[in-house]
């Protein structure tokens, strides 16, 4: 319970950082950490963006094995400290407070993020699917999620610059993901229902299913 009156605080606070009403359901993280398969005898690195209070972390944490790593990148400090009380004994973990933009990212086999691009502009969102997308190595996976219909309630919603700004952002992800998704998949049990799609650093157009 504290997690989430954590989270419901910041939300009310910072509402456009934090995107999410909820924490991530269970369903919605099992998804989000399909492809962090641990490999036996060798070390797997896995990075999880915007891990907010640790509800997709705790799915990631316990898919990964003895030898791997998983990095967690959150901007905000009081997500951040609540990471560290819960995961702070756990050598596999290691911490970065900030935006993801401020890191030098090592590469990874699988990488996580739980940002809200819907509230982010253009810039902002081809910036961090660029780092993101260039972080993975041969072979790795990049997941992240959306709201189920939020896409269309801020374009009917939004007006003057604000609409302009949505649709500039919209058009970004949406060139993304055609260059990029391999596999989209939605989930209902979750507040709101959420889409989650799997991307991979390919050279030619990949189409989401």
């Amino acid at each position: 319970m504290a997690e989430v009156s954590l989270f419901l605080r910041e939300y009310a606070r910072t509402r456009r950082d934090v995107g999410a009403i909820a924490p991530s359901s269970s369903r919605l993280g099992r998804a989000l950490t399909r492809y962090v398969i641990p490999s036996p005898g060798s070390s797997r690195a896995v990075l999880e963006v915007g891990p907010g209070t640790g509800a997709v972390t705790r799915h990631i944490a316990g898919s990964i094995g003895r030898l791997d790593t998983l990095d967690l990148v959150e901007a905000n400090p009081r997500f951040a400290d609540l990471l560290r009380g819960a995961y702070g004994s756990d050598p596999r973990l290691r911490f970065r407070t900030g935006l993801v933009q401020e890191h030098d990212l090592g590469s990874y086999d699988t990488i996580v993020c739980g940002l809200p691009f819907a509230n982010f502009d253009a810039r902002t969102t081809e910036d961090i699917f660029s780092r993101l997308l260039g972080a993975l190595r041969p072979g790795g996976t990049l997941s992240f999620f959306g709201y189920v219909g939020g896409a269309t309630m801020r374009r009917t919603l939004a007006r003057g610059p604000a609409r302009e700004h949505t649709l500039d952002g919209q058009n970004v992800l949406r060139r993304i993901l055609h260059r990029h998704a391999f596999r989209s998949e939605s989930v209902l049990g979750n507040l709101p229902p959420a889409r989650v799609h799997h991307l991979a650093p390919v050279s030619d157009p990949v189409h989401a299913d």
